[in-house]
């Protein structure tokens, strides 16, 4: 049996499209209609009716606008460390390891092979007062004898930067590696110094990668409830912490609904407006 050719790439499309419209765009629907239900009068716990009370948006993000605003804090601030510790480790993998160019990048890959639940809780055992990182600071006298970094802040930020890092340094190495050694020996040519041609040359061009990673690291981390649920404490509760609750355990399950779609949203216009500042539109 053949097919007309123009309808091949239709063909080609359908698994794919099948796929998003079965595992996203249906749980999307379904995720909407669940955010303007209300509970049944009389009913059991966990029963709920479609009413269409947009209002459940309007009360959901102003109940727990301190948690909308410390995610975002929290992200923003993982995001700037990533990227500042990922951008020269990237940098001397492209250009200074050599024959090590391959052991690196399997060295940063590395972290995936074990579980993300197994990585943060390492993290609260290196942060404890068993690990080395609260004696060396006390000896150093950068923090107090009974000042602790488990369940705080710190802490989640830590354990952010840390998962989400090889998603910072992948796209920063994959744009660091395109450039033309020629252009940075150009730049030496016309009497740039080491620090200009970088600022100059290599930072522009590997910009597509700055932008990749930081949304890649920002997005996730935004949403992330793992890290505050084993580093944090009740003070360091994130949106999505208290998403789950919603769902898990108050089962308020058109709140938690709310609160998800109001989180996509906002997470969608900050990248938006962050790609059109970036003028790296073609990214998306």
């Amino acid at each position: 049996m053949t097919f007309p050719k123009v309808r091949v790439p239709y063909l080609l499309l359908f698994p794919g499209f099948a796929f998003l419209f079965t595992f996203f765009i249906l749980p999307i629907v379904n995720l909407a209609q669940t955010s303007t239900q209300t509970p049944v009068k009389g009913g059991d716990t966990g029963q709920y009716e479609q009413k269409f009370a947009f209002g459940n948006y309007i009360t959901a993000f102003t109940e727990n606008r301190e948690q909308f605003a410390r995610s975002f804090i929290f992200a923003s601030f993982a995001t700037v460390l990533a990227l500042a510790i990922a951008y020269p480790l990237a940098y001397a993998i492209a250009f200074k390891a050599g024959k090590f160019k391959n052991i690196l990048l399997v060295l940063v890959v590395a972290p995936f092979f074990t579980s993300f639940l197994l990585r943060t809780i390492a993290w609260k055992q290196i942060l404890g007062e068993e690990g080395f990182v609260v004696p060396g600071l006390r000896s150093l006298h950068i923090i107090g004898q009974q000042t602790t970094l488990t369940s705080t802040s710190i802490a989640v930020v830590a354990g952010m930067t840390y998962n989400f890092l090889p998603f910072m340094t992948l796209p920063l190495y994959a744009s660091l590696e395109r450039i033309d050694p020629r252009t940075i020996e150009a730049a030496g040519d016309l009497y740039a110094n080491g620090i200009t041609a970088f600022r100059r040359v290599t930072v522009p061009l590997s910009m597509p990668g700055v932008v990749a990673g930081t949304l890649l690291t920002f997005i996730p981390a935004a949403g992330d409830y793992v890290n505050a649920a084993i580093l944090g404490s009740p003070n360091t509760k994130m949106i999505g912490n208290v998403i789950e609750s919603r769902y898990f355990k108050i089962v308020d399950y058109p709140t938690a609904a709310a609160l998800s779609f109001t989180l996509m949203a906002a997470i969608l216009i900050l990248v938006t407006l962050y790609i059109r500042k970036t003028g790296t539109e073609e990214l998306v």
